[in-house]
């Protein structure tokens, strides 16, 4: 914790220096939560009680006209001597370079699948489906943007380290992506091809829907998983669902459903082959305070698990339930405009 009040204190000498080029933006993010999680009906211990689930520094900024950074760091994530490096709790941490309607960005990235869930910060998350929790979805890599219609469309095309760089490090991932603003209707699509094993790929089709009519918002993602020469759909998937509505600007209401299967023999590390998993849920938001400053958040949801997980390390299980209330603070540290 030491070693992270110190570099947290060295970003911010080095972002004020910085700052005579043009904006410098650090922001600093902090979710605790007190949770009751059961199976069977039967307490789990080890899962009860308070827990701070979030601690991140964000830090993102101009250089100039053309070069942007961002880099955002979970102290909350801990760095072991198990050939652990820093950039482990590195969510990411990039450079990019833009000219006109074009973008170039290299560091560590968020992998460029598609789906609401899937984008949306972790610390605005409560109960996730079962890819959601297994994917390893920050990794290095290089992408470029292009971004048309007015800005309504881009479309971006990214080369990484794959996910499953943990199994062989000389793995890698192809993610071709559109994002959409129209109207009602917004959209993030991908089709991605990523190395599970060298020379072998699994495929995602992954499509994110957004709906938005005046306070009422309907979020449907749907991900269909196939490795190398099948082409079969509907069995090996996940589908996302998500109904929210404002009835108030301080207030959000919301429930949500996810569905996992896998009924193939894929390499699949995500979803394990025979699993078939439902999670359905819901909760409420409120953020007493609102400003360009600063962000409050109180927060209280429920969610029930039924089905077969064949990963018995998952947080899915069959007949699980969690209760979760919290509160999620993020607050600007420093915030620097050039004159």
């Amino acid at each position: 914790m030491k070693k992270g009040l110190c570099l947290l204190a060295m970003a911010a000498s080095s972002m004020m220096l910085w700052a005579q080029n043009d904006i410098v933006d650090l922001k600093i993010e902090v979710r605790a939560d007190y949770q009751r999680e059961y199976n069977d009906g039967h307490s789990i211990e080890e899962n009860c009680g308070f827990r701070g689930k979030y601690l991140n520094m964000a830090i993102s900024g101009n250089i100039n006209d053309h070069f942007s950074y961002s880099w955002r760091q979970r102290f909350n994530k801990m760095i072991g001597s198990n050939g652990s490096s820093f950039f482990d709790a590195t969510d990411w941490v990039w450079l990019a370079y833009n000219i006109n309607n074009f973008e170039v960005s290299a560091g560590k990235q968020v992998v460029g699948i598609g789906g609401y869930e899937y984008d949306r910060a972790p610390i605005d998350l409560y109960f996730c489906s079962e890819f959601w929790n297994n994917v390893a979805c920050y990794q290095f890599g290089v992408s470029g943007a292009y971004s048309f219609n007015e800005g309504k469309d881009k479309l971006m095309f990214q080369f990484c380290q794959s996910p499953f760089r943990t199994i062989n490090p000389d793995m890698y991932a192809y993610n071709l992506m559109w994002y959409g603003n129209h109207g009602i209707f917004s959209s993030i699509y991908s089709v991605n091809m990523m190395e599970y094993a060298p020379g072998r790929f699994i495929n995602y089709i992954s499509l994110g829907n957004k709906f938005t009519i005046d306070r009422v918002s309907l979020e449907l993602d749907f991900m269909n998983r196939a490795t190398d020469h099948q082409t079969f759909l509907f069995r090996d998937m996940s589908l996302i669902g998500e109904l929210a509505w404002k009835p108030l600007d301080c207030l959000n209401v919301f429930g949500k459903v996810s569905y996992d299967v896998n009924n193939t023999d894929n390499n699949d590390y995500y979803v394990l082959p025979g699993t078939e998993m439902t999670r359905v849920g819901a909760g409420v938001e409120y953020y007493p305070l609102q400003n360009d400053r600063h962000d409050i958040r109180l927060h209280a949801n429920y969610c029930h698990t039924f089905g077969t997980n064949t990963n018995t390390d998952s947080q899915l299980r069959e007949n699980h339930s969690m209760f979760d209330i919290g509160v999620t603070w993020k607050f600007d540290v420093l915030k620097i405009a050039k004159k």
